[in-house]
């Protein structure tokens, strides 16, 4: 584009869909042959919904922002993207468009809507990414749901059977009956309820509970062992009401002998310390609930009922009965299922577990940089309150199929071998006899938890399984902290056992993003943003902007329509100093032996630091303070300052005060494209392209010049900077055109370069040596009227009339001499000297001057 056709308006609804356009896949891909240092990212694969949400965008603009900078840097860098395809949420939405449920159908033909559905959702989700200037290797995409993937998946849990962390065991998990599925502890979420505590007689004792319809499947009572109101029961046996099956009491030092009776009820499992007790005290298993929420053959008269048609009915019964004798309300918090909110409910099902090594775990994280530190706490809080090990095994079809099957006739266990996968035992066969020579086999129904996916998602782009030389550890996880406890601590986990490595070198987490109103985004509340309508409306770089400069890393960020309009203004602003330079800087070739003016070396010193302190502020990750920094130079310090002190040399005639000035605005314009290129790639490329042929995102990071850097040179031009500005503010204050022509200036004081001060206020100026020789003379009087009016009332008016025809020196000779007299209307009025003032003016070399004094400096203004 022609310098003389630019624009007056940037107009990014025109500059970036033709940027993108232009712009190839190839340009960001990863080389494995590379000798320049990798820098790998552990991408997030998002769960395909079809719709990148504000939270997802924000958390891709960081990854940008790193990325783009690490190639910069000279980093051979991959920005993978991934796809956490399976899952419950894929299932529900095809049971919902299609009026089905997964029973109805065939698992193979469930299994293809769901796969027909997450590749459209995948394909919308790449369209965003690709309109926000996300630089994403997609030479390096990952989509689980695919066997290449998957099988890896599989792989992973054939090495960590064999190596003895993962097990099949029956034990109690977490269970949603409206979804028929095991769920991991991190998927558990807790909502603050009121519920009813109900006390009733239970035998010889009396047992607070919120829980009656688990009373069928009570094992024993517990009080404490300090508690003297019990120790005669410990040990009896007793019989459960309404049920009469015969239980133990218990003795226990975590029953709160406060609470309610002081005696509890055991049950198999009413909440997670049931299952302490009934590990730690060997009790049985009384299994009143089924998989789908329904009381089962021992609740009795209760059975087929719901849980909650049961305990309505149970504790109507109770009542009439006389044994519940008295209820309160009860505040408890409820876990629920993180997808459907379902109350989750505590069933014995064999289930396959991945064993936990807390320890291990915690080594490997201490090894990580967190970023901000202060999020590790996170994970090991987490850690250190896991109450039994991750339970991997799901209940589901869209997920990759557990690679087991079951000899029919002896009842084996039977692995897949590493070379059979990818498979679905459903669809195939082991490809070899059961021990006991049986090759009648069933497969295993149940799925993995899809963190088995995504936790190696460091493995599978550091190469794991698909080249000699696996990358590990990749270089960065960017993710949000509501997910540590997920698939960080799965991550390190799965890294640390199939390898023994950490996963990564950094972790950067995100904060979530809250509407204007600073609560958490909703339909309910309204308050939910789209990235597309951002970008419909100001382009995609301010919207980028907001993501940079609203918080950092770590917090929570209120998304702001003001800051999005505020990065559009930016780039207006930046536009019209480009506008302003390209006619002297285009074909510019800088070089050569430069006498470089004062304003010059103080712009080039500050420009320096900018760079120094950008790239620090970008090695830190901190996005906000980088950006932030560079607006700050482009608005105030270019724009209000440099440009306005050097236009006069711009247009002079002097070439080598003019060749000063456009390589100084050469340099800042292309420095200032490279930092602004991972924040606003478009824009970025658009100002690069009308000085260089080069893609600026192929372009190295600006490097410091040191030697430029120069604290008596910003001293130097501030000066400059500030006695220009005083001056200016001279003129206005006067009604003076800004422009307009001063006369003659004499400057006292210590001042190297006075040549873009005179250019910029049009004077003449003179640097003089010594001290000014100044005069003064009376040159007005100023009645004052709070002392004649009083006094004189009628006649102030003409006193004042008096005083201000009269000689102001004789005024003032004879107020100095004590009284001040008049001739007013033939009668002498005399006034006391605090009746006047006088006004003064300076004299200097004979003239009437105004002085101006910035720090040590002082400005003699000759008055035309």
């Amino acid at each position: 584009m022609s310098i003389t056709q630019l624009p007056k308006e940037y107009n990014p609804q025109e500059v970036e869909p033709r940027w993108m356009g232009d712009w190839k896949d190839s340009m960001n891909y990863f080389d494995w042959d590379s000798e320049k240092p990798q820098y790998i990212i552990d991408t997030p694969p998002p769960y395909p919904t079809g719709n990148f949400h504000i939270g997802n965008a924000l958390n891709w603009c960081y990854i940008d922002f790193v990325a783009r900078y690490k190639r910069m840097r000279g980093y051979n860098v991959m920005f993978p993207q991934g796809w956490d395809c399976h899952g419950l949420p894929t299932e529900v939405k095809v049971e919902e468009i299609h009026s089905i449920t997964k029973n109805q159908v065939p698992r193979a033909e469930f299994r293809r809507l769901c796969e027909e559905l997450t590749a459209g959702n995948i394909e919308k989700m790449r369209n965003t990414m690709r309109r926000l200037a996300f630089s994403i290797d997609w030479s390096n995409e990952y989509i689980t749901m695919k066997p290449e993937y998957y099988g890896k998946t599989q792989h992973s849990f054939v090495q960590m059977y064999h190596s003895g962390r993962i097990y099949q065991a029956d034990h109690p998990v977490n269970w949603c009956p409206r979804c028929e599925t095991a769920i991991a502890f991190a998927e558990v979420e807790y909502d603050a309820r009121q519920t009813t505590l109900n006390y009733f007689h239970f035998d010889e004792l009396d047992v607070a509970t919120t829980r009656p319809e688990l009373l069928a499947a009570c094992v024993a009572v517990a009080v404490n062992p300090d508690d003297d109101r019990y120790n005669k029961y410990v040990g009896k046996e007793i019989e459960v009401p309404v049920f009469g099956h015969k239980v133990k009491v218990l003795s226990d030092s975590e029953v709160d002998p406060e609470f309610g009776t002081g005696v509890v009820m055991i049950c198999t499992f009413g909440d997670k310390q049931d299952v302490r007790w009934w590990v730690e005290l060997g009790l049985p298993i009384r299994k009143a609930i089924d998989k789908q929420g329904i009381m089962t053959s021992i609740a009795g008269k209760y059975e087929g009922m719901s849980l909650a048609g049961c305990k309505e009915a149970i504790t109507r019964d109770m009542k009439d009965a006389g044994i519940i004798y008295d209820q309160e309300t009860l505040d408890q918090n409820v876990g629920l299922c993180w997808r459907c909110k379902t109350a989750i409910e505590i069933l014995s099902e064999r289930q396959w577990f991945v064993k936990i090594d807390a320890n291990d775990i915690i080594s490997k994280s201490s090894k990580i940089n967190w970023v901000p530190p202060y999020m590790e706490i996170r994970l090991k809080n987490w850690t250190g309150t896991m109450e039994w090990d991750w339970c991997i095994s799901r209940q589901r079809i869209f997920a990759t199929p557990i690679p087991v099957w079951y000899c029919n006739k002896c009842g084996e266990v039977v692995v897949a071998k590493e070379e059979w996968l990818p498979l679905d035992p459903n669809n195939s066969q082991p490809l070899e006899a059961c021990k006991c020579g049986s090759t009648s086999f069933s497969p295993e129904e149940d799925v993995l938890d899809t963190w088995m996916d995504s936790s190696i998602s460091a493995l599978n782009v550091a190469g794991w399984l698909s080249r000699d030389d696996v990358r590990l550890p990749t270089q960065m996880r960017p993710q949000g902290h509501d997910i540590i406890r997920t698939w960080a601590f799965y991550t390190i986990l799965r890294s640390s056992a199939l390898t023994g490595l950490r996963p990564w070198d950094d972790i950067v987490i995100n904060g979530m993003v809250l509407g204007e109103d600073g609560q958490k985004m909703s339909k309910s509340l309204g308050n939910i943003v789209m990235p597309e309508e951002a970008v419909k409306q100001y382009g995609s770089d301010a919207f980028r902007q907001w993501a940079a400069i609203g918080g950092s890393t770590g917090s929570d960020i209120v998304f702001s329509w003001k800051d999005v309009v505020a990065g559009n203004r930016f780039q207006q602003k930046l536009w019209s100093i480009v506008r302003f330079c390209m006619p002297h800087i285009e074909d510019f070739k800088p070089g050569g032996d430069v006498k470089y003016r004062t304003i010059d070396t103080w712009l080039l010193s500050k420009l320096n630091t900018l760079i120094k302190e950008a790239t620090d502020s970008m090695d830190a990750y901190q996005f906000d303070e980088t950006m932030k920094n560079i607006r700050g130079f482009a608005w105030e310090t270019l724009a209000d300052n440099y440009i306005e002190l050097i236009k006069s040399r711009l247009y002079g005639e002097d070439v080598d005060a003019r060749h000063a000035a456009r390589q100084t605005l050469y340099f800042t314009v292309d420095a200032l494209a490279r930092m602004l290129a991972p924040f606003i790639p478009y824009f970025a490329e658009e100002v690069f392209s009308l000085l260089h042929r080069q893609s600026v995102h192929q372009s190295g990071w600006p490097d410091v010049d040191e030697a430029a850097i120069d604290p008596n040179a910003e001293a130097s031009g501030e000066q400059v900077k500030e006695i220009t500005a005083t001056i200016r503010r001279f003129k206005s204050d006067k009604g003076m055109a800004l422009n307009a022509p001063l006369g003659r200036l004499r400057v006292y004081g210590r001042i190297e370069d006075v040549t873009d001060i005179a250019g910029t206020v049009s004077a003449d100026i003179e640097v003089m040596d010594g001290e000014p020789e100044f005069e003064y003379r009376v040159s007005g009087v100023k009645p004052k009227m709070s002392i004649i009016g009083p006094k004189f009332r009628d006649r102030a008016g003409a006193i004042i009339s008096a005083l201000k025809s009269a000689d102001p020196g004789s005024i003032a000779q004879q107020a100095a001499g004590g009284a001040v007299e008049l001739e007013v209307k033939g009668e002498t009025i005399t006034l006391e000297p605090a009746a006047v003032e006088f006004e003064r003016e300076i004299l200097s070399e004979g003239h009437a001057v105004d002085v101006l004094e910035i720090g040590d400096v002082m400005v003699v203004v000759e008055r035309g």
